[in-house]
């Protein structure tokens, strides 16, 4: 890989496109409208170009004209479609993109990275700001559509109680089941193995081994900073609560269930029964002993506190022991540690993400609004994004960059057939190498593609391994919760005793750690759970359950 230089992001701070110089479908003014084109055996490129409209976020700090982007100049060239877009900063997009659905007025053809939820589909489709386009995946999207024959699940899953399918989906396969690389997320445990040899001390196996391996870091600190040239104080364990947090650490306590899934607190038992797992014995003791660690001094005191930057710059000091996150490769570097097998405490046993058997999937990632006048026009250019080669492009990056780094070099399968081949990382940072040039956006890719049209990236398969060996063979459990689309009135029951409950019990994580937890305040704190409404909410997530396993 390429040295990456701060040019890219200097030349990042570019306003982002103003939405009041954007029609409707098809009237921008660099092309003809697309009202009128055919969508019938429709062949790109054009004779003739074509304008249509969209909307898509970019991460803060990397270029916010999407035509800038390599991936989108190499699409207008092969398609002769030219889109206006609007581009929205990723930490502005929650807000921004509300208020563009909620106004006929800034809506787009399309938006490219919507990631909306199910309630999101359910309010835009009732209020009719999008289109159903399940006839136009059949007609005009040969890509998908062959994606969902081949893995008729993925269909099902877009699919809401009635047929419809109100979005395009971002389907990535790396691994399935128990081995796929969303079993375990941004909780994956790092642990400093240069630190552990420079001590003298093993790999920890059960919580008090892990215990007494922080308080060696705490208590030899200064030979630390000594030996390592460290500036800072030396940090035994370090995180981010309910985000990048330790909660893989406490799956060993009562009957293992930990609380992985801080989005929803929810796990399945062997019985096929929807439990909360926030209010498991197993989670108490879990929360006692991480305020235990804590009253030590062995976690980072701004761990309630700091943001993703904070994080990373104290981790790019290499001032942490013990660390949580996708990849550490973002927080400090590969060398130095290694994955923290799972700890024994009652049980030995690692519960995968919910959803995670079918690999990775997000059902809202794109849809068509009604501004559009030829959506299936728009479909067939949507489904460029499936194509085998092209998917991964938007997923990761490209090749033939004008700057100094490319994410692929172009190359060859056995079959002598082009292949995307990744090209080495080096030192620099996946996300934010990744961050300047994909696109996201809706596409698929499937375990097939590698070694056929791309390679597997190299961080994708050290975690791919990493999973096999160190978590797989500790996944005890049989169910992991699926990913369903529900009713309308199902969806905004749940979300709205989700509001509230899933905020109280996030606070309460945080609380239990800093301040500790008694029998007491462990009654009222099920008492306050209850009174938020939990019976109803796993009584609707069971429903669910129930139905996708008759």
């Amino acid at each position: 890989m390429k040295k990456k230089t701060t040019k890219l992001f200097s030349a990042a701070l570019v306003l982002a496109m103003s939405a009041s110089v954007l029609t409707g479908c098809g009237k921008g003014a660099s092309g003809s409208g697309a009202a009128s084109v055919s969508a019938d055996d429709i062949s790109f490129p054009l004779e003739n170009k074509v304008t249509i409209t969209g909307t898509i976020s970019y991460p803060s700090g990397t270029e916010s004209e999407p035509n800038n982007r390599t991936i989108f100049k190499r699409l207008e060239e092969e398609t002769n479609v030219h889109v206006d877009w609007t581009a929205i900063s990723n930490d502005q997009w929650g807000d921004k993109i509300k208020l563009n659905m909620a106004n006929k007025n800034t809506l787009t053809d399309f938006v490219f990275n919507a990631g909306f939820s199910n309630s999101d589909l359910i309010r835009y489709a009732d209020q009719g700001v999008i289109l159903p386009v399940e006839e136009y995946i059949d007609n005009n999207m040969p890509n998908l559509k062959a994606v969902f024959d081949k893995y008729p699940e993925y269909r099902t899953m877009c699919e809401d109680s009635e047929g419809h399918i109100w979005a395009l989906p971002w389907i990535e396969q790396l691994g399935s089941n128990k081995t796929a690389i969303q079993t375990v997320g941004n909780n994956f445990t790092y642990i400093n193995k240069k630190w552990l040899d420079f001590l003298g001390l093993q790999t920890p196996t059960t919580v008090d081994e892990f215990e007494e391996v922080l308080k060696a870091f705490k208590e030899h600190a200064s030979e630390l900073q000594a030996e390592f040239g460290i500036e800072g104080d030396i940090i035994p364990m370090s995180c981010i609560m309910n985000d990048q947090d330790p909660s893989l650490l406490i799956n060993g306590f009562g009957e293992g269930y930990g609380d992985n899934d801080i989005g929803q607190h929810i796990a399945v038992t062997d019985d096929k029964k929807v439990i909360c797992t926030a209010t498991q014995e197993g989670f108490k003791s879990g929360m006692q002993w991480l305020h235990k660690l804590y009253e030590e001094g062995l976690i980072d005191p701004e761990c309630f506190t700091q943001d993703w930057s904070t994080y990373v710059a104290k981790g790019k000091s290499h001032r942490y022991g013990v660390c949580f996150t996708w990849d550490v490769a973002n927080i400090d570097n590969l060398e130095d540690f290694v994955p923290l097998a799972a700890l024994k405490a009652d049980v030995k046993n690692v519960t995968p993400m919910n959803s995670s058997f079918t690999s990775g999937f997000d059902r809202g990632r794109c849809v068509v609004t009604s501004k559009c006048e030829n959506p299936a026009f728009v479909c067939a250019w949507l489904d460029k994004m499936y194509d085998p080669f092209q998917s991964p492009q938007n997923n990761w990056g490209t090749y033939g960059e004008d700057d100094e780094f490319d994410i692929f070099e172009l190359s060859t399968n056995a079959n002598g057939d082009k292949m995307l081949k990744h090209a080495p990382l080096g030192d620099a940072s996946p996300v934010e190498v990744r961050e300047a040039e994909c696109v996201g956006g809706p596409l698929a890719i499937l375990d097939e593609y590698y070694g056929v049209y791309v390679t597997c990236p190299d961080d994708a398969q050290y975690r791919l391994d990493w999973i096999k060996e160190y978590y797989t063979d500790d996944m005890n459990c049989k169910y992991v919760y699926p990913n369903v689309f529900m009713t309308a009135d199902d969806t905004e029951a749940l979300t709205t005793i989700q509001t509230d409950l899933i905020s109280y019990i996030n606070s309460s994580r945080s609380n239990f750690v800093m301040n500790g937890l008694t029998d007491a305040e462990w009654d009222e704190y099920l008492k306050q759970v209850n009174a938020y409404g939990l019976d109803e909410y796993l009584s609707i997530y069971q429903k669910y359950l129930d139905e996708f396993y008759k």
